[in-house]
């Protein structure tokens, strides 16, 4: 379904799992940071709605988006997560710019989780214009940073469920 459609902050979820003894890593991009701000905000927002406890949340920043690859990578590496979330927003210009980073961005996380033994939870918001990204950082559509934190937490209890 199109996020275009519905609000995504309102979107009715199944089963949330308690995140209270789940540890959160967030790579935010600087670039755009006008609405990862905003996306951060509520992935934290939601992690703590959940049971997240403070304290179980890193969040470290990276220059934009390409470089949430390595911030992911070395957040993921570092044991101290459960799950990482990597923010961030590319805005299509002029150039072939916009294709280049979000290809390579949407490829680099996928070899995360194809090869990582902790999940990293897509969070880039690629729109054509500054109204569609505003529209999804608390706007009209609500804020994907919902979504992006009920994934996480999800993907977690997942994880544990194959350590059993």
């Amino acid at each position: 379904m199109s996020s275009s459609t519905y609000n995504l902050s309102n979107m009715i979820s199944s089963f949330v799992p308690d995140a209270s003894n789940m540890r959160f890593g967030i790579v935010v991009s600087e670039w755009n940071n006008n609405i990862t701000q905003r996306l951060l905000d509520a992935t934290v927002q939601t992690f703590k709605k959940y049971g997240s406890k403070e304290d179980n949340i890193i969040i470290k920043s990276v220059p934009g988006s390409f470089e949430l690859i390595f911030g992911s990578s070395q957040m993921q590496k570092s044991g101290l997560v459960d799950a990482v979330v990597a923010l961030g927003c590319i805005i299509r210009g002029d150039t072939p710019h916009f294709e280049y980073i979000s290809n390579g961005t949407t490829l680099g996380i996928s070899e995360l989780n194809l090869h990582g033994n902790v999940p990293v939870v897509f969070g880039l918001l690629t729109t054509n214009n500054l109204q569609q990204a505003e529209e999804r950082a608390g706007g009209i559509l609500g804020n994907k940073g919902d979504e992006y934190a009920i994934t996480a937490i999800k993907m977690v209890e997942l994880a544990r469920s194959f350590q059993k």
